[in-house]
């Protein structure tokens, strides 16, 4: 015949509450993924579609020049690079936010956003040379990726600079639609 222990005594064991259990569903694994099901598909058009205009591109394109606003105060190359610069910030410091309210989806659409930053940056860096793409101010503004790569004497490898900052939005992207795995419940 087993002992039968009292509160506090040693060898007690406390059933739990009800309120202490906390059911999962059995869907639980899957729902977690749903954000993720969401952004492959969307980082997939924004990689196959580099260099097509989109309407994100619209919100991007403010962004980058209040970049050159903000970054105007810190010399010419500053504030060149400030547009880029900015592009990268911005969504960066969302994300900074939902991770430190470990807000998980917050965080993977922002990393989407982020990745078809770099994405885009990249289309405008691999220019350098060509400067085919058209600027906001015409012939009468200087392309930001020539004179930043031709600064630093670079400018013969803007497609090499481009397809890596590429690399970099393609690694973002991954890590988006792979955050369930990475950050756990």
């Amino acid at each position: 015949m087993s002992k039968e222990y009292q509160p506090g005594e040693e060898g007690y064991i406390e059933e739990p509450s009800k309120l202490d259990i906390i059911p999962i569903s059995r869907y639980e694994p899957i729902k977690r993924w749903i954000p993720s099901l969401i952004i492959l598909p969307i980082a997939l058009y924004f990689t196959l579609n580099r260099g097509q205009y989109g309407m994100i591109d619209n919100a991007d394109l403010v962004i980058h020049e209040a970049g050159h606003f903000f970054f105007s105060f810190f010399g010419k190359y500053i504030y060149t690079l400030g547009g880029a610069l900015m592009q990268i910030l911005l969504p960066s410091l969302i994300l900074w936010y939902f991770l430190s309210n470990y807000y998980k989806t917050g965080m993977q659409f922002t990393l989407l956003w982020l990745g078809q930053n770099f994405v885009n940056i990249s289309v405008y860096a691999a220019d350098a040379r060509a400067q085919a793409l058209p600027l906001l101010g015409g012939n009468s503004v200087y392309h930001d990726w020539h004179y930043l790569l031709g600064t630093i004497n670079l400018l013969e490898y803007d497609q090499v600079v481009g397809y890596i900052i590429f690399g970099i939005g393609i690694l973002v992207f991954l890590t988006a639609v792979l955050l369930p795995l990475i950050i756990r419940d």
